[in-house]
């Protein structure tokens, strides 16, 4: 059986159109509040996405360690979204993934074609790009590379990149960081809650259950870039999301009625609070809806990794401890997959209002 060749946008986008197929372009209602992504994020009134200083999450000292801690809290429950500094993961280590990723988007369509998904039949993890699933047949303007990082039992190296050659030692051992991050940040939440340190990670898997699925986003220069989006409105599903850029603007939040864009900053992780601990904080801690914009000089990449609890063994729902009669629960009780699916009818039924 011949596969489905899928248009790639980096073909597009290479072809020399002056104009982009009708299919990319965003319906009326969001084009007014498409703008211009390098003029947006110079921009300083109003406001701005949290820096959060992690140096001292751990610190021996308890009135320095509560202050990061607050400060932690606070991004979660106001935003929902933060810039991370003093993360704990090596500057080089993440120069190294970066540089990666960006030698694998660099290679011709035709070779990174062998590392091809095919969604139709489930083979969601490889090279891809966004398929039509909504009734509008919208399209995003983006390719990009999916695969499962991290527990190292449960990935399938198999289909990683083989060029460049340093991508799989790079990747593996920015997920495994990443990993002990994850554990840090979740212990700092349940502990915001009046949780015990271990109860949110329990809560979303463990060591053994969480999954990380790495996506590296590759967004092409866009000839009309104030007619498209590079990823469309949405929030997370994920526990916690952990994003690298090439220091080319495109995240933009959209808080308090008003679509704000992120800045790029230094040696920083972009870090999104999730559905999954929205759900299980019953609405203490925000998942902020986010889109990407797309622009006409220069390519865009992210590096976003979902940590994900299992789908079918956790049931999600508000924890007992914070919910009471002033503060009903919020969420139903869904399992992650019921809640992915939930996510989708709502999307291809737009009529039908709910919950998240």
């Amino acid at each position: 059986m011949v596969a489905t060749v899928i248009p790639r946008v980096e073909s597009l986008a290479s072809s020399g159109i002056q104009s982009i197929p009708k299919e990319y372009v965003r319906p009326e209602e969001e084009l007014t509040s498409i703008g211009n992504v390098f003029e947006e994020e110079k921009r300083d009134e109003g406001p701005q996405v949290p820096t959060i200083d992690l140096r001292d999450i751990e610190s021996e000292d308890k009135v320095v360690r509560e202050k990061c801690r607050a400060e932690l809290k606070k991004a979660a429950a106001d935003w929902g979204v933060m810039h991370l500094v003093n993360h704990g993961i090596p500057d080089n280590l993440i120069e190294r993934v970066k540089k990666a990723g960006e030698e694998f988007f660099n290679l011709p369509i035709e070779e990174k074609e062998k590392y091809a998904n095919d969604q139709a039949s489930g083979r969601i993890q490889g090279y891809g790009s966004k398929l039509a699933n909504n009734a509008s047949g919208q399209l995003e303007w983006e390719d990009y590379f999916f695969h499962l990082v991290f527990p190292e039992d449960k990935r399938n190296i198999s289909i990683w990149p083989k060029i460049p050659s340093d991508y799989k030692a790079a990747t593996a051992e920015y997920a495994r960081l990443l990993r002990a991050l994850a554990t840090r940040v979740l212990s700092a939440l349940s502990l915001g809650l009046g949780l015990e340190e271990g109860r949110l990670e329990k809560e979303v898997g463990g060591l053994e259950e969480m999954l990380l699925q790495m996506k590296i986003n590759f967004y092409p220069k866009c000839p009309q870039p104030e007619l498209a989006l590079g990823v469309e409105a949405h929030t997370d599903i994920s526990a916690l999301t952990f994003i690298l850029h090439n220091m080319v603007p495109g995240l933009q939040l959209f808080y308090k009625g008003k679509w704000v864009t992120a800045k790029c900053v230094p040696n920083s992780i972009i870090m999104h609070i999730g559905d999954t601990i929205e759900i299980l904080s019953n609405g203490k801690y925000k998942s902020i809806l986010h889109r990407g914009l797309v622009n006409k000089e220069k390519v865009r990449i992210s590096w976003a990794v979902f940590c994900e609890p299992p789908r079918e063994k956790i049931i999600l729902k508000p924890l007992p401890e914070l919910v009471t009669e002033a503060e009903p629960a919020q969420f139903p009780s869904r399992t992650f997959a019921q809640h992915i699916e939930h996510k989708l009818f709502r999307k291809n039924n737009p009529e039908e209002k709910s919950n998240k």
